[in-house]
């Protein structure tokens, strides 16, 4: 009379243990946590493996997306829902969610990860929240439409690109004040900081990627790249820039801003980012529902991996696992 409540409650206890152990086989090695803005999703990939190991749901359409520097937690920005959603990297257990009023779009996490910046597409802004509980504690004024943002890895210095004021707004977080605002190319979109602190961003209109000393507040160079440059990564002494309509990666030099090499990625790439070794570029492909990994020493291509529907991963989204 006894055996199928005693039998409902194996299963239930075996179930637990397997989702427990899934749960621990994915923080065994380098992670990506991509975006998947047409379903509402988001991917968990295992870069040892090149496989989708996770997936799960994420209200609201998100696109961008920040990794926590010590590995803890990540972020998600839903720009149809405005909802910031905190993540533990480990468990993917939901810590914490606000809804901001306006336009969010990117996101990026102080060095310390004690502070989180997040670009106000309509209000020309950037919220400013406290990494424990996501409580606005500031805001920031920028140029039209900020959409990248990233800080430096020394924790002194902060940009956004002004997409419609062609711009970089440069903030010193020593005093939280503005210092720069430097004119770049055409409708700038991904900002993201490269060897020796420099800013690059990656220029839609103009088919460029902009360098820019953040100390000095000045541009020190250009790169003329693929037909609509989203997002720049680096590895090995070079820059990669996606460019959306050429479903390409742009490969530069970062000596002499020379592309020396273009790679044939999935459709539509956007979000782009670098595997912990260096050994591995990561590119997000909107339209084709994949990531491309990219060998950075023989530039070409060596896996495609299935997303969820419309990755967009804008933002820093790799992560070293912890272990098992």
């Amino acid at each position: 009379m006894h055996l199928l409540p005693a039998l409902v409650a194996n299963r239930t206890i075996c179930l637990s243990m397997f989702f427990a152990l899934a749960v621990t086989q994915v923080v065994a090695g380098d992670l990506a946590y991509v975006t998947n803005q047409n379903d509402s999703t988001l991917s968990v990939i295992d870069l040892d493996d090149h496989r989708e190991v996770r997936r799960i749901d994420v209200d609201g359409s998100p696109a961008g997306v920040a990794v926590d520097p010590a590995g803890s937690f990540f972020l998600t920005v839903s720009a149809d829902s405005k909802a910031i959603r905190k993540f533990d990297s480990n468990t993917l257990e939901l810590l914490n969610e606000v809804s901001l009023d306006g336009g969010p779009i990117g996101v990026a996490i102080h060095p310390d990860s004690q502070t989180i910046y997040v670009t106000d597409w309509f209000n020309a802004r950037i919220w400013v929240l406290s990494a424990a509980d996501l409580a606005v504690i500031n805001t920031l004024e920028t140029g039209a439409a900020p959409a990248g943002v990233a800080v430096t890895p020394d924790g002194a210095w902060l940009a956004s690109a002004d997409k419609e004021a062609n711009q970089v707004s440069i903030f010193d977080l020593r005093t939280n004040t503005v210092a720069h605002r430097v004119p770049v190319g055409v409708r700038p979109f991904g900002v993201t900081v490269g060897p020796r602190g420099r800013l690059f961003t990656a220029d839609v209109g103009s088919n460029s990627v902009t360098v820019v000393d953040p100390v000095a507040g000045k541009v020190v160079g250009t790169v003329s790249v693929g037909e609509r440059p989203y997002a720049v990564t680096f590895a090995q002494g070079a820059g990669f820039v996606t460019n959306q309509y050429a479903d390409s990666v742009s490969v530069f030099d970062l000596t002499d801003l020379t592309v020396k090499a273009t790679i044939d990625v999935g459709e539509y790439p956007e979000g782009i980012d670098t595997t912990t070794d260096g050994n591995q570029v990561i590119v997000a492909n909107w339209f084709s529902n994949t990531v491309s990994v990219i060998d950075v020493h023989s530039l070409s291509v060596v896996a495609e991996i299935d997303t969820g529907d419309g990755p967009r991963a804008f933002g820093r989204f790799i992560v070293e696992g912890g272990e098992e």
